[in-house]
């Protein structure tokens, strides 16, 4: 386990990520999708839980949710809100080792954050794999990834950290390709990154979605506007999140696919 990692999300307050305004667009549209491929009696397992955010939301919809979860803090954080009425477990775990699990066992399995913090080609392949090994054939898989011209433009030009990233070695000015290190915290990747690896499962991806879109970029915005304007955002949000000329804008996407 990254030291580095653990020292990050224990000074980060993850829980409250997805509760603020802006956050809970990824919400949102995350669950959105989610929902499209629930069915009644699902199974579900969340990989890289974090605090429980999706696994409890589930839960308390009726689902049975097993949750695997690296960092002891969100484990301790995800045990105490667990309610009397959820079918819901937890333990400490590692998305490149999921040998505690069964082959296909879930009709859904998320892994909504280890691909943030995964490096090299060899352990992407492996969590992939163990995500998709112990989804049941028909089963659906959601992947979430950190976008790297979103980070560009937002860390490296409205935050003025750009040329701190190309003396880094952290940003290529021919390419504009990212590149990271595990003390950097998140791997950034595109669509076709993506697509590089997804060519090694025989898998139908039904849906590719960008989760927040723009709202990163227009956060005191979002606040400041009444409900009835963030009602219409939200549906804009929705109708253009899987627009391929638009979605590498997204901070976050999520590939969506079935085994």
């Amino acid at each position: 386990m990254s030291q580095t990692l653990i020292d990050y999300y224990n000074a980060y307050d993850e829980d409250g990520r997805l509760e603020l305004r802006h956050g809970s667009v990824e919400f949102l549209t995350t669950m959105r999708y989610i929902e499209k491929y629930l069915q009644s009696g699902a199974r579900v397992l969340e990989i890289g839980a974090g605090t429980g955010r999706y696994s409890h939301a589930l839960a308390r919809q009726g689902f049975s949710v097993d949750a695997v979860e690296l960092v002891p803090k969100h484990i301790e954080i995800f045990k105490s809100k667990i309610t009397p009425d959820e079918k819901i477990t937890i333990r400490e775990g590692n998305a490149l080792d999921l040998s505690d699990f069964h082959d296909n066992t879930y009709d859904i399995t998320l892994l909504l954050g280890p691909m943030y913090h995964l490096y090299s080609t060899e352990d992407k392949l492996k969590a992939l794999s163990e995500a998709i090994r112990v989804t049941k054939k028909g089963g659906v898989v959601f992947v979430a990834y950190c976008s790297t011209d979103a980070s560009i433009l937002d860390y490296g030009f409205k935050r003025g950290e750009a040329f701190n990233l190309v003396e880094k070695h952290m940003l290529d000015t021919e390419t504009f390709v990212a590149h990271s290190e595990p003390e950097d915290i998140f791997e950034l990747v595109r669509r076709e990154d993506i697509d590089v690896l997804m060519a090694n499962f025989e898998v139908e991806r039904l849906h590719f979605v960008g989760t927040d879109m723009f709202t990163k970029y227009i956060t005191a915005e979002i606040f400041a506007m009444d409900d009835a304007t963030f009602e219409l955002y939200l549906k804009y949000h929705f109708f253009i999140c899987e627009r391929a000329d638009m979605v590498g804008i997204s901070h976050h996407t999520l590939d969506i696919f079935r085994k």
